[in-house]
């Protein structure tokens, strides 16, 4: 039994490395590679800390539950075993869903800037750059997202 409940756990952990998505200006998915951006110059005008909430797709929830349940399912005999995979269900899902969310969520910058024709603007990115006010940086646009590089 320690068996399942370890590969449970194995399979919980990758379906969440999966859920992880990048916010990050040096990480491109396949998808944007290839793709033109609009190239725009601007000056930093100040940076303040900030997170980009986690997600919650369900993954942990179902992950907990499933550990949760077979755990449950170890104790007593019977109805008993039966309640107790039910609560152990229950309390595994909760965590798990908890998880998920602080394993997805990021420390990350809002870098606000002067686009050299003056009009300001406020991007938020990963924070795995550092970024000074008064630096010229690019801001690269696509799709919607903007990312700023230095």
């Amino acid at each position: 039994m320690k068996t399942t409940i370890l590969a449970a756990a194995a399979a919980a952990a990758a379906a969440l490395a999966g859920c992880i998505s990048h916010e990050s200006p040096d990480v491109y998915s396949k998808h944007e590679a290839g793709r033109e951006q609009t190239v725009r110059m601007a000056t930093v005008d100040s940076i303040r800390k900030v997170k980009i909430e986690g997600g919650q797709s369900g993954v942990g929830a179902a992950a907990g539950g499933a550990v949760g349940g077979i755990s449950g399912a170890q104790v007593g005999h019977g109805a008993g075993s039966n309640v107790a995979a039910v609560l152990g269900a229950v309390a595994g899902g909760v965590a798990g869903n908890v998880l998920e969310h602080k394993a997805t969520t990021k420390d990350a910058l809002e870098i606000t800037v002067k686009l050299d024709s003056g009009e300001m603007r406020a991007i938020v990115q990963q924070d795995d750059q550092v970024f000074q006010p008064g630096q010229r940086v690019r801001l690269l646009s696509s799709g919607g997202v903007t990312r700023v590089t230095p």
